[in-house]
């Protein structure tokens, strides 16, 4: 069974010294807020993470769906203990809207983002292009999904508009409603890859899984009809097996991705603008009012959005803070390590006087 998940020679080679330490493998396949539900060899587990690994998990992130784990199981009980996480190929990583330090791995092990935008009136450039960023910082393939083509009179239209800013990935029109470019993303699925789903609420991600899995196994809603804007259903990750050989991870809606160490992302999804910048006149231009700036020329010429440029801007100014928070909680907390180790110090060193 585990095998169906993608384990492999190279994941059994990583896992020798939790063998040695006589755990067994699994992969989460359901990532809930207390206990996981782990698929393994010997069927699906419920696990919940260690002391030491809950302890550990405040800094380094919790484990997520798609995560290869080290268990250890009670012979005749269903229920298990994970000790362990195993590096990760790939991650889909996004910072909480609220906080700088807080990280989120939304899927981990994947080889295909599927981000999955309608085609009705929440569809949003802007917000593309920022999933679109950390879709290529993952180090997975990422693939536009534009779901909905049922409800856009112009769909082909409309994707060769998204194609544009789609930094060359593959840009697909589907309509599950009308059995439409189904195929074309099965196409994308290849036996013994994970894919993930990633997009707003009410975008169709659930209702795709369903189609590809030929069965209306996950829970869907209608949008609202009054602003077009969807409704939260999926209130999990869950990866499942499909037909074909391939496994797909369905995600909660999410309207906002905060970036994170994303600079080849950012570069990757805003390449004219990278190439437009390096025919400036001079190396360190600013494309506020440097002469010779080839940005600003494209811009006055309307060969660059001017929407797109802000967003470009806005994006990068918000990696570089974060990149600056991110010192700044570093160098604090190394700071507070080193206060510590002279308490110590002191303390012994007086206590070794007392004797």
């Amino acid at each position: 069974m585990i095998e169906q998940y993608g384990w492999s020679d190279t994941l059994r080679l990583a896992f020798e010294p939790h063998a040695r330490a006589g755990h067994v493998p699994g992969r989460i396949v359901v990532q809930q807020r207390e206990a996981h539900l782990v698929a393994t060899a010997g069927g699906n587990l419920s696990a919940r993470l260690s002391g030491r690994l809950r302890h550990e998990a405040r800094e380094a992130g919790h484990p997520a769906a798609g995560d290869w784990v080290a268990l250890s199981v009670k012979a005749g009980e269903d229920k298990a203990t994970i000790h362990a996480v195993l590096p990760r190929r790939t991650a889909f990583v996004r910072r909480a809207a609220d906080s700088v330090q807080t990280l989120q791995v939304i899927a981990a092990n994947i080889d295909v983002v599927f981000v999955v935008t309608s085609m009705n009136a929440d569809l949003n450039p802007r917000r593309l292009e920022r999933f679109l960023a950390a879709a290529w910082q993952s180090g997975a393939r990422p693939v536009v999904v534009l779901t909905k083509s049922d409800l856009c009179e112009q769909p082909e239209s409309l994707a060769a508009e998204i194609a544009t800013l789609a930094a060359g990935c593959p840009v697909l029109v589907v309509s599950a409603r009308q059995d439409h470019g189904l195929g074309g993303l099965r196409d994308h699925i290849a036996p013994g890859e994970t894919c993930v789903l990633i997009g707003s609420s009410g975008v169709g991600k659930s209702t795709l899984v369903n189609a590809l899995l030929g069965e209306e196994r996950m829970a869907t809603q209608d949008i609202r009809a009054a602003d077009a804007k969807g409704r939260h259903t999926t209130s999990h990750r869950q990866l499942v097996l499909l037909p074909g050989g391939g496994m797909i991870l369905d995600t909660p809606g999410i309207r906002e991705v905060g970036l994170v160490e994303a600079d080849e992302g950012l570069s990757t999804v805003f390449d004219d603008i990278e190439n437009l910048a390096l025919n400036c006149r001079f190396r360190n231009c600013g494309h506020s009012s440097e002469p010779g700036c080839a940005v600003h020329a494209a811009l006055d010429e309307g060969t660059l959005d001017a929407g797109r440029w802000a967003h470009f801007q806005k994006l990068s100014q918000e990696l570089a803070s974060s990149a600056l928070m991110k010192s700044q909680v570093v160098h604090e907390v190394e700071r507070r390590r080193l206060a510590l180790l002279q308490k110590t110090y002191r303390t012994s060193k007086r206590d070794l006087r007392s004797l």
